[in-house]
């Protein structure tokens, strides 16, 4: 079964070929020492040159004032030739260079470009986008503040709510659909309805699908940002989602798209009818009005330009505009798209206006690339750990010792105060439920794992209860993604099972906040027998997750250290001792989590 969640990085011919091209001409990539520089810190940027042409020289043109390095009074360092590496893949030497950015004040925005010149040529070419004039080159920036993520944003547990497929509200049934792309009838009021539902999952953030207008049932080619889609509602209902859920103790996000929005948004229906028009260049022409650029290769979909300029600025005000009206972070679509140096100055606006924000990233790539994000914003959603779930646990491709190890680099990898919100499945990827062959206990199994990890869980609405898919989302040459999308099950539709088994997941990550920060220690790992087993502990405390996926019965000894009256909370399995050692019983697909 295809899980394409990484597209074509998953295959090796196309990283091959990504890697290459990385290796090609000048590179930064974000490469930095410090990830998040404080203040008073130094901060060392990295250039690679390389491919088939030679560099001679490479320099840094910055400011710290936050204008323009293009201008004529950026300061200009040039960068020290740090080695020469050699790299089997394209069979060639690659240089390294660094530039060490003085230690700033509290507060400093650096914006930079860097270049380097070809000696055969003497033309500068500045990474990473390889242009030749510096008013086209890549932007970076940094923030330097010590501005740590939200502290209540470790504690989270989010609930996403698709609108469209959720709830349509008491005594409103579910629209007649001809197809799965058809409006199903979910609203805002569904939502407000249904908040006792979502508090009994332990949830105390909520994840709100895109609800501005729209054509669509998803809502992700927004054409007024200001404006409630009535199919789903009006403001004043929104108004009233946001402070019920506030008084009952959760904290909403918004899903707020930087990256493009509808064909039918005024400012583009105007800026194709006048090439003078003030909103021109708001986009991006390639050949005014009907060639410019946009998501992929969605013709509906304009991309903004998000080059400081009015569409930067007219996006960071609809950004304070919902935090003042009481959204408490934002998760940012296609995160990807725009620049770093916008993701700055976006969690600068943010922070402004409500200091204690979580913003976190959709940016389905590489480890390298997500990690990039330090800084710039509070963190990227898990897709790493995801995919590694699906194929240990739903498609069990992936041997547990091969998970561990790829946990144990995982963990390592991502700075401390990195946040990494994790999830089993979204909107856009296939149902876990579907991939594991509608085997609730592999989904259970999953879900254990998610939730005492330190990560941030968010559960996808339904996933909760049962939903799965019908037919698989790659049909032919194209992907389906509303097979994933199917609306939401309530009553006797429900798994109750299932839904019983989250919610004391939900109250066991509360009632143990150790999770959020405790060291993992692998203590059993038993490949033939299928058993995994981990401690979350500190100085003083300590639980254990004990994991069987085999299709028998298995039985797992308790690790010393564990308190003699320790229990396990979770299905309620009994400890056995006998001959000095305590034992825990665990069926087929079973888990356990003890302490």
């Amino acid at each position: 079964m295809i899980d394409n969640i990484f597209g074509n990085l998953i295959e090796p011919a196309d990283r091959l070929a990504r890697s290459k091209e990385n290796l090609n001409g000048v590179k930064h990539l974000y490469r930095r020492s410090p990830l998040d520089p404080l203040p008073g810190q130094p901060v060392v940027l990295l250039l690679t040159t390389g491919g088939n042409h030679p560099y001679d020289s490479a320099r840094c043109n910055f400011t710290v004032d936050g204008s323009d390095p293009a201008s004529p009074s950026a300061e200009v360092m040039e960068l020290n030739l740090l080695e020469a590496e050699w790299d089997e893949l394209p069979w060639d030497y690659s240089l390294r260079w660094s530039v060490t950015i003085p230690p700033q004040q509290p507060g400093t925005l650096l914006r930079y470009h860097l270049s380097a010149r070809q000696a055969d040529s003497h033309e500068w070419i500045f990474a990473d986008n390889q242009a030749v004039s510096i008013e086209n080159a890549s932007d970076f920036a940094l923030w330097i503040d010590n501005d740590p993520i939200p502290d209540w944003s470790r504690h989270a547990i989010v609930y996403q709510v698709f609108l469209d497929r959720f709830y349509p509200g008491d005594g409103r049934p579910w629209r007649n659909m001809n197809s799965l792309s058809d409006f199903s009838g979910g609203t805002l009021r569904g939502v407000i309805e249904k908040l006792e539902y979502i508090h009994s999952l332990g949830v105390n953030t909520i994840w709100l699908s895109p609800f501005f207008k729209s054509t669509s049932h998803h809502g992700y080619n927004a054409s007024d940002y200001y404006t409630v889609e009535p199919r789903l509602g009006t403001n004043a209902d929104l108004k009233e989602l946001l402070d019920k859920a506030h008084a009952c103790g959760i904290r909403m996000l918004l899903d707020f798209v930087a990256n493009h929005w509808s064909k039918d948004h005024l400012t583009f229906q105007e800026a194709t009818r006048d090439p003078s028009s003030p909103y021109h260049d708001w986009y991006t022409w390639k050949h005014w009005p009907d060639d410019y650029e946009r998501y992929f290769t969605v013709r509906e979909l304009p991309k903004l330009n998000l080059k400081p300029g009015p569409a930067r600025d007219y996006l960071l005000e609809v950004a304070r505009y919902w935090l003042r009206e009481g959204f408490d972070g934002y998760r940012l679509d296609f995160a990807y798209g725009p620049s770093h140096d916008f993701w700055v100055d976006f969690r600068r606006a943010c922070r402004e206006v409500k200091p204690d924000c979580w913003i976190f990233g959709e940016v389905v790539h590489t480890a390298e690339i997500q990690r990039s994000y330090t800084g710039i914003m509070d963190g990227t959603l898990d897709f790493l750990l995801t995919r590694a779930l699906r194929e240990t646990f739903a498609l069990e491709r992936m041997p547990l010792e091969e998970f561990e190890a790829f946990l144990s680099g995982h963990e390592t990898y991502f700075p401390p105060d990195f946040s990494r919100p994790s999830f089993l499945d979204n909107h856009d990827m296939s149902r876990f439920l579907y991939m594991a062959g509608n085997n609730k206990e592999k989904l259970k199994l999953a879900a254990l794992v998610l939730f005492t990890l330190a990560g941030p869980p968010i559960i996808y609405n339904g996933t909760e209860c049962g939903v799965s898919q019908e037919r698989p989302m790659q049909q032919g040459n194209r992907y389906v993604f509303e097979e994933a999308r199917l609306p939401m099950k309530w009553g006797d539709e429900a798994d109750g099972d299932l839904l019983a088994y989250f919610r004391r997941l939900g109250k066991l990550r509360q009632q143990f906040p150790l999770l959020v920060s405790a060291t993992r220690k692998l203590v059993l790992l038993d490949s033939t027998r299928r058993l995994y087993a981990y401690l979350r502990e500190t100085a003083d405390r300590q639980v254990l997750v004990a994991i069987n996926l085999s299709a028998l019965p298995n039985s797992v000894a308790l690790p010393e250290g564990l308190p003699e009256n320790c229990r396990e909370y979770l299905n309620g399995l009994k400890i056995e001792t006998g001959l000095g050692t305590r034992i825990i019983e665990l069926p087929p697909f079973g888990g356990a989590f003890v302490c």
